[in-house]
């Protein structure tokens, strides 16, 4: 693997009709197939992969406190990326879901910490897709 594919994950998953990317500290990517309208932080439903599927390169990279990452969200021709940091203690042992956090709370979910925003601010266009079931690419990268 070359040091370019250690440094990205792809994950697709879909949106639902319950998105409303509400939360206002969070946004959460599932595997589960299913999503509650009291899910505010949850963007897609059934995705492909979970931290704990990540390659071990990436994962080391992401446990640098300087190491800056981006989360990318693409769905039906909207595209909005989110910046944060990582976290020594990022295990990405999470096997349901991936959680990107304004704080620096970290539990075995946590793939970002420290990011700019989070469900409240991402685009309403975006969000409108989502929760008209629109697939959803997830790209984290690590720098």
């Amino acid at each position: 693997m070359s040091e370019s594919e250690a440094s990205e994950e792809v994950v697709r998953a879909r949106g639902h009709e319950h998105v409303s990317a509400e939360h206002a500290s969070t946004f959460e990517v599932t595997s589960d197939d299913w999503l509650t309208p009291a899910g505010d932080c949850i963007v897609g439903v059934e995705a492909d992969r979970v931290p704990a599927d990540f390659d071990e390169a990436f994962v080391e990279a992401c446990r640098d406190s300087a190491a800056t990452l981006s989360v990318t969200l693409e769905a039906d021709g909207h595209e909005q990326t989110v910046r944060g940091r990582g976290h020594p203690d990022l295990t990405f042992d999470g096997d349901r879901s991936m959680v990107v956090r304004t704080s620096d709370h970290v539990d075995d979910r946590t793939v970002v910490v420290g990011a700019e925003g989070a469900a409240a601010d991402l685009d309403r266009d975006l969000v409108s897709a989502l929760a008209a079931g629109a697939d959803l690419t997830v790209t984290l990268r690590v720098a």
